[in-house]
């Protein structure tokens, strides 16, 4: 029989965030499963959120803050995961906001499924409605109705991603949304073991990306619950709505490369990693540092590597592939006006 009220561990990693720590941290507080260790990993922040850290660390005992050099957010996850004592592990980002029953749905999913990873959807929100949506969280969902359990995750990750497919999948019965996850952390819940000898790459971008596949091949079951249960802030300083360097886009085609080969090996079409592969190497052209020799040399070096694993792919796989590509690339000129415009 498992626990009915295993610990928890929640990995937080903190960095510049004193303008909207306290509502993520708030929120992780008042969930209501109380079994929780939350790990606030202080990645050397320059403003007040280390003593906000502590501050909470006084009030709650659940509470283990890490202090350490700034070294990115991969470090930061890793402490937290070198750290982590519970038997399930979540993460979330420090300035977003968790929905009450956030770690209850998707432990009770886990629980009644045997699967690996529970996950459940989430919305964007921008700076204006942060106390909105914290009062939304503090209520709490209604409990889902339905929990989908999914074979292959590695496949689902790489062939189901647009969003416009998805709409079509659930209009033909396939409940195709349910399948549908990316690489980031944040609204999961996983097994503790999913993570033995599996860290983050330090020092890159991408750092979710190049571990996404090693985390999906060792997962047999996927269960998913059609309700919100994040919140996840658009924040106009954030790395996402910034003007990329080269480095970037170039930390992009290596985990989507890594990705694209672990595909080949377990018999997956790598269609989201060739999106990825494909379109952060044209991205390359763009940054601001791009006319660098380091940059223009490293550019060949990825057209060799891009040439090489697409033309890997049968004629007909690889147009495939680029025809989703096109589509994805529509799809995200339509959400970036939407989400990066939120105020």
């Amino acid at each position: 029989m498992p626990n009915s009220t295993p610990l928890i561990s929640i990995i937080v990693p903190v960095y510049n965030a004193e303008d909207y720590l306290r509502y993520c941290v708030d929120s992780i507080l008042r969930q209501s499963y109380t079994n929780l260790e939350v790990i606030l990993v202080d990645d050397g922040a320059k403003d007040s959120s280390p003593a906000i850290c502590d501050e909470y660390a006084a009030q709650d005992s659940r509470i283990t803050v890490i202090h350490q050099e700034n070294g990115g957010i991969a470090k930061a996850q890793n402490a937290g995961l070198d750290a982590a004592r519970g038997e399930y592990i979540a993460f979330a980002d420090n300035d977003d906001i968790l929905d009450r029953c956030n770690i209850e749905y998707l432990l009770h999913a886990l629980q009644n499924t045997g699967a690996d990873m529970s996950k459940a959807r989430w919305r964007q929100f921008g700076v204006s409605q942060l106390d909105e949506v914290a009062q939304e969280a503090q209520v709490g969902a209604e409990a889902p109705g339905a929990i989908t359990v999914f074979e292959h995750p590695l496949a689902a990750y790489q062939t189901v991603f647009c969003k416009s497919l998805r709409l079509i999948g659930d209009k033909l019965g396939r409940n195709t949304e349910a399948r549908y996850f990316n690489e980031a952390n944040w609204c999961r819940l996983y097994k503790r073991e999913l993570w033995d000898e599996i860290r983050f790459p330090e020092g890159m971008y991408a750092q979710d990306t190049a571990i996404a596949g090693k985390l999906y091949v060792r997962m047999k079951k996927v269960a998913d619950i059609d309700v919100n249960l994040y919140n996840w802030l658009q924040r106009p300083d954030s790395v996402t709505h910034k003007k990329r360097d080269f480095s970037f886009h170039h930390d992009h085609v290596t985990a989507a490369a890594d990705n694209f080969r672990l595909c080949l090996e377990h018999g997956v079409i790598p269609m989201r990693s060739y999106y990825t592969l494909v379109s952060e190497f044209y991205a390359e052209i763009s940054a601001p540092n791009f006319q660098d020799s380091a940059s223009q040399q490293q550019h060949k070096i990825d057209k060799n590597k891009v040439d090489k694993l697409t033309g890997q792919l049968p004629t007909g796989v690889r147009y495939q592939c680029a025809i989703v590509r096109r589509i994805r690339l529509m799809e995200k000129y339509v959400y970036d006006k939407k989400i990066k415009n939120m105020q």
